[in-house]
C-alpha cells in the first residue's frame, strides 16, 4: 500500500525511513546502541551504564533492539549472556555524526555544554513527528507547494485539511517556512541543510554504503554522479561546521573507524535530559 502519491521509488524510500527512525529514535535507544559499540557487553554491564532505568525498561529495550535486527543477544551457556552489535548497528554509527553536524549548524545552542548524543536526540523528535518524512520529500520534489496540493502527495489517504496540525509544527521546529495564511509552503533553511541527513538515514535503510548517499536521487549532492546509479534495496536483518570533535569531522560519505566514546563528549548526567520534547529549533 502507497504512503504518498509521489512515485513508487520515492514513496518506498520515504517508508524505509520512516520505519529506520522508528527503530533508532524512542528514548535511550541511541545511547543504549552506543554503549554496545565495543565489545559485546553482559546485561549487568549494560545496566550499569544506565542505573536509571528500572531492570524491566532495559529489558525491553534491549528485545526491541534485537527484534529490530540492531542487536545480537548470544547465549554462551547458561550464566553467561552478551549482547552486541550487528553489522547492521555498526553502519548506522557513521550517520549519526552527521546528525550531529545538522543539529549544531540548524538547532539553538544552550548556554552549557550539549553532548552530541543530546543533538542526536533532539534531530530525531523533530524527523519523527507525525508525516515529517513525507511532507520533507514532497516539498523537496515539488518545491513550493500550497497546503493542498501538498496534502494530495504527502497524505492522499487521508483528508486533505489534516495536513495542517504536521504542517504548524513543522513551521514552528524551523523545517517548514510560509508567508502565511493561505500562503504555499516550502522547505527553509534547516529543511534544506537535512539534506545530508536524510540521504544517509535512506542510503542506510536500504543497506547501502554511506558513499551512496551523495546519489541519492532526492537529497543527493548537486553534480554528482546520475542518480540512476543509486541503488535501493533493504536487508531484513549544507556545508559542514568544523569542530575539534573527531565526530563532527566524520564526513556524510565517509566510514571511519568508530571510537565508542566519541558521541560523549560531555560528562552525562546521572538521568540524562530527555529529549525535546515539543516546540523545534529553539530547544
Amino acid at each position: 500500500m502507497s504512503l504518498t502519491g509521489l512515485p513508487a521509488d520515492t514513496d518506498a524510500d520515504i517508508a524505509r525511513v520512516s520505519e529506520a527512525l522508528a527503530m533508532i529514535t524512542p528514548r535511550w535507544n541511541v545511547r543504549i546502541l552506543l554503549a554496545l559499540s565495543g565489545p559485546p557487553m553482559r546485561y549487568s554491564e549494560i545496566a550499569n551504564r544506565f542505573s536509571w532505568l528500572h531492570k524491566s525498561q532495559l529489558h525491553l529495550k534491549l528485545r526491541s533492539l534485537c527484534d529490530a535486527g540492531l542487536v545480537q543477544r548470544s547465549e554462551h551457556d547458561a550464566r553467561h549472556v552478551t549482547y552486541g552489535h550487528t553489522g547492521r548497528a555498526t553502519s548506522l554509527l557513521p550517520v549519526l555524526p552527521v546528525i550531529v553536524s545538522w543539529a549544531e549548524q540548524y538547532l539553538e545552542q544552550p548556554e552549557g555544554p550539549q553532548s552530541a548524543i543530546e543533538q542526536i536526540e533532539d534531530s530525531l523528535t523533530l524527523l519523527t513527528r507525525r508525516h515529517a518524512a513525507a511532507i520533507l520529500w514532497t516539498l523537496k520534489v515539488r518545491g513550493e507547494t500550497s497546503g493542498r496540493a501538498l496534502a494530495t502527495q504527502a497524505v492522499p489517504a487521508q483528508e486533505w485539511t489534516n495536513i495542517y496540525s504536521p504542517l504548524r509544527q513543522m513551521v514552528a521546529d524551523g523545517l517548514v517556512d510560509t508567508d502565511g495564511k493561505g500562503q504555499p509552503y516550502r522547505l527553509s533553511s534547516a529543511g534544506e541543510g537535512l539534506a545530508p541527513v536524510l540521504a544517509a538515514l535512506s542510503t542506510w535503510s536500504a543497506g547501502q554504503p554511506l558513499a551512496q548517499a551523495a546519489r541519492h536521487p532526492v537529497w543527493g549532492q548537486a553534480n554528482t554522479a546520475d542518480s540512476s546509479t543509486w541503488v535501493s534495496h533493504q536487508p531484513r536483518t549544507p556545508t559542514m561546521r568544523t569542530r575539534s570533535d573527531p565526530l563532527v569531522q566524520t564526513q556524510p560519505t565517509q566510514c571511519s573507524p568508530w571510537q565508542n566514546t566519541d558521541l560523549f563528549s560531555h560528562p552525562a548526567p546521572a538521568r540524562p535530559a530527555p529529549a525535546l520534547p515539543t516546540g523545534g529549533i529553539r530547544r
